[in-house]
């Protein structure tokens, strides 16, 4: 598909928008249907699409494999940190309630860094799942290309 200018001009005009789709459906996630997941998803789906149509070689030109091991751990450490923050200030474990100086903000921000978490482990889960399986080369090893 490299070289198939239609594929790679489509590919290049909706890379941009399908992720900032996927960060509309991550920030109104807390106002309507969507959140952390689904827009982890729609983000890597952009990657994905990148990889299949430009290779395994130049997506991980573009979202470095190292870099998205990192941001799998940052995800679940946001996640977390809002728990133990949580804990911290006086309340439960993820009890956004005391994360502001009253309730309602205090709902507002946990779930949007929690959503937030969310949103970075599974797109960089999706991106490593990705590239594990484009890269298997059958003989037990993986193609670092």
């Amino acid at each position: 598909m490299k070289s198939n200018p239609v594929f790679r001009t489509t590919t290049k005009i909706l890379f941009a928008p399908i992720i900032l789709y996927g960060l509309y459906v991550q920030f109104h996630g807390d106002f309507g249907p969507g959140g952390g997941f689904q827009a982890g998803v729609i983000i890597a789906a952009a990657f994905i699409l990148y990889g299949i149509v430009f290779g395994l070689k130049d997506v991980k030109k573009v979202a470095p494999p190292g870099i998205v091991a990192v941001l799998m751990a940052v995800g679940v450490m946001i996640y977390g940190g809002v728990g133990v923050a949580s804990l911290i200030l006086g309340g439960a474990y993820l009890n956004y309630s005391v994360l502001a100086h009253d309730m309602a903000h205090g709902q507002h921000y946990g779930i949007l860094l929690v959503e937030l978490g969310v949103g970075v482990t599974v797109t960089s889960v999706m991106l490593g799942l990705y590239y594990a399986f484009a890269g298997f080369n059958g003989a037990g090893r993986g193609d670092d290309g």
